[in-house]
C-alpha cells in the first residue's frame, strides 16, 4: 500500500512540477508577447513620427521650392512684360515713322504724278515740233536735191568715194615716205641698237637638240614587239601615230613620223620595255591600255611646260588649247633648236625690244610665244604653220593683233602693227644667233647650191657666191646689161624667188652689185 501511493506522490508531483513548468513558461511566453507588443506599438508610433516629420520636412520643402519658382516665375514675367513693353515702344515709333513715310510718300507720288502730266505734255509738244522738222527737212531736202540737180544719196556716195580716194593718196603718201626714211642711216643706226641692247642682255644659251629616230632593241623586246602577231607593235603605232620599221636582224628599230609628241611617247615606251621589270608582262595584257598610261604622263607634262613658258613670261594664260600647243613643241625641233626655248627666247627678245621702243612689253612677249605654235600642228595640218597659229589664235579668241603677228611672222601675212615686225625681228635674231642651229654638211652644201643656182638664173647675171654660211647671196651683174634700176628690181626679185623656194631659218640677205670697170693700156 505504501509503494504505490509513493509511486502515486511522486508521479503526482511530477504533474504538479510539470503543470508548474507550463505555467512558467506560459508566463514567460505571455511577457515576451506583450513585449514584443510593446516594442512594436512604440516602433509604429516612432515610424509614424518619423513619417509626420518627414511629411511635414516635404511639405516645407515644396512650399520654398514653390516660393522661389514662383518668385523667378514673377521675376521672368517681369522682365517679359518690361520687354513687350520696350518693343509695344518701338513698334510705336516705327509705326509713327511709317506713317510719316507714307504721308511723305503720298505727297511725293502726287508731286510726280503732277510731273509726269508736265513731261508728257513737253512729250506731245515735242512730237509735234520734230514731225514739224521733219516736214521742213523734207521739203528743205527736195529744193536742195531740186536745185543740185541730184539725189542726196548719189551725192553721199561721191562725198564718201572722194574721201576714201583722199584717204588712200595720204596712206599711199605715207607708205611712201615710211619707204623713203627707211634708208635712212639714223633709222638703220636705231634698229641696230635696240637689237644690240636686246642680244646683249639675253642670257639664254640652249645647246641644239636632234631627235633620235633610231632605237636600240634587246632581244626580249624586239620579241614582245613581234609576238601574238605583233599586237603590241599595233598599239604602239595606233596611239603614236608612227610607223614603227624593224631592221632585218631586229637590232634597231626607226620611228617613222612628223608628229614629235608621238615619237617622244614611241622612245619612251620602248625605253620603259628596257628598263622596268615587269613592263613586257604589263604591255602584253593590255597593249593599247600601257600605250595611253604613257601618253597620258607626257601630256600632263606638256601642259605643265605650257604653263611654265606664261609664268616664266609674266603673261597671262590663254585659252587651255594654246597652252598644251606651247607645251608640245619642247618635242618639235628646227634645225636641231628646241622650239619651246626658241619660243621663251625670242618672246624676251621681243620684250626687250618693245620696252626699248615704248610698246607694250607683256604684248610683244605674248604675241612672241604663240608664233610657233602652228608647228605643233604641221603634222595634222598642210599648209605654213604660221598661217596655221594665226588661224588658231583667232579662232580661240586672241586679239587681232597677236594673230596678225603669228601669220605675218614669215609674211604669209601683211604685217599690220609694230608687234607683227618685231616678232619677225625676235624669231630671227634667236634662230640665227650662234650656235641656236645646225644643219647637215649635205643639207648645207644644197642650200649653197640652190641659192646660186637661183641668182644665176636671171639675165645680166655674171656670178653669183653664197657667203657668210648661206646667209647673204651676192649677185654680180654686167653693167651693160643691167642698168641702176634694174639693180634695185633684181635683188626683189631674188629674194622673192629664194622666199618661195627654199626653207630656211632667219633671213637672207640678197646684194646686187654692179660694178664699172674702166681699162687703159698704156704703150
Amino acid at each position: 500500500m505504501i509503494v504505490p501511493l509513493l509511486v502515486f506522490v511522486a508521479v503526482a508531483a511530477a504533474v504538479v512540477t510539470t503543470l508548474a513548468l507550463r505555467a512558467r513558461a506560459r508566463r514567460a511566453e505571455q511577457a515576451v508577447a506583450e513585449q514584443a507588443r510593446a516594442d512594436a506599438d512604440a516602433a509604429r508610433k516612432a515610424a509614424a513620427l518619423e513619417a509626420a516629420a518627414a511629411r511635414r520636412a516635404a511639405e516645407t520643402a515644396a512650399r520654398t521650392e514653390a516660393l522661389e519658382l514662383r518668385a523667378a516665375a514673377d521675376a521672368e514675367l517681369g522682365e517679359l512684360a518690361g520687354k513687350l513693353a520696350r518693343r509695344d515702344d518701338a513698334i510705336a515709333r516705327v509705326a509713327a515713322d511709317l506713317r510719316g513715310r507714307l504721308a511723305d510718300l503720298d505727297h511725293r507720288e502726287a508731286t510726280l504724278d503732277e510731273d509726269a502730266r508736265g513731261v508728257q505734255s513737253k512729250r506731245d509738244r515735242a512730237t509735234g515740233i520734230e514731225r514739224d522738222a521733219d516736214r521742213r527737212h523734207k521739203d528743205k531736202r527736195a529744193e536742195l536735191e531740186r536745185v543740185a540737180g541730184t539725189r542726196a544719196e548719189e551725192l553721199a556716195r561721191e562725198l564718201a568715194s572722194r574721201w576714201v580716194d583722199d584717204v588712200r593718196a595720204e596712206a599711199a603718201a605715207k607708205v611712201r615716205l615710211v619707204d623713203q626714211s627707211a634708208a635712212d642711216p639714223a633709222h638703220d643706226r636705231q634698229a641696230r641698237r635696240v637689237l644690240d641692247i636686246a642680244a646683249a642682255r639675253i642670257g639664254n644659251h640652249y645647246l641644239t637638240e636632234r631627235n633620235v629616230s633610231n632605237l636600240r632593241l634587246d632581244p626580249p623586246v624586239a620579241d614582245a614587239l613581234v609576238a601574238d602577231d605583233g599586237i603590241i607593235h599595233l598599239a604602239l603605232q595606233e596611239v603614236c601615230n608612227v610607223q614603227f620599221l624593224l631592221n632585218e636582224d631586229r637590232s634597231m628599230v626607226r620611228l617613222d613620223s612628223q608628229d614629235g609628241v608621238g615619237k617622244e611617247i614611241a622612245r619612251r615606251a620602248i625605253a620603259k620595255l628596257h628598263k622596268k621589270q615587269g613592263a613586257l608582262d604589263e604591255a602584253r595584257c593590255d597593249p593599247k591600255g600601257w600605250v595611253l598610261a604613257v601618253r597620258q604622263q607626257l601630256e600632263q607634262e606638256i601642259k605643265n611646260l605650257g604653263r611654265k613658258a606664261f609664268q616664266v613670261l609674266e603673261i597671262p594664260r590663254p585659252h587651255p588649247e594654246i597652252v598644251d600647243l606651247v607645251g608640245a613643241l619642247n618635242y618639235r625641233t628646227s634645225f636641231t633648236q628646241n622650239q619651246w626655248h626658241h619660243a621663251v627666247e625670242s618672246s624676251f627678245l621681243a620684250g626687250m625690244m618693245a620696252a626699248e621702243l615704248g610698246l607694250d612689253e607683256k604684248l610683244a612677249r605674248r604675241a612672241t610665244l604663240m608664233h610657233d605654235i602652228g608647228k605643233a600642228l604641221t603634222h595634222k595640218i598642210e599648209g605654213s604653220h604660221a598661217v596655221i597659229g594665226a588661224d588658231i589664235a583667232r579662232r580661240l579668241g586672241e586679239a587681232e593683233i597677236v594673230a596678225n603677228a603669228i601669220g605675218a611672222h614669215h609674211t604669209d601675212e601683211p604685217f599690220n602693227s609694230a608687234y607683227a615686225y618685231l616678232v619677225a625681228a625676235a624669231d630671227a635674231m634667236s634662230g640665227a644667233r650662234p650656235g641656236a642651229r645646225r644643219e647637215a654638211t649635205e643639207g648645207f652644201s644644197t642650200k649653197i647650191d640652190d641659192l646660186e643656182r637661183i641668182g644665176l638664173r636671171h639675165r645680166g647675171v655674171d656670178r653669183a657666191h653664197a657667203v657668210f654660211g648661206g646667209r647673204e647671196l651676192r649677185i654680180y651683174v654686167r653693167e651693160r646689161e643691167v642698168d641702176d634700176l634694174r639693180v634695185v628690181e633684181l635683188s626683189s626679185e631674188i629674194a622673192a624667188q629664194i622666199a618661195d623656194e627654199m626653207t630656211f631659218p632667219g633671213q637672207i640677205k640678197v646684194t646686187v652689185i654692179r660694178a664699172v670697170e674702166a681699162v687703159a693700156t698704156a704703150s
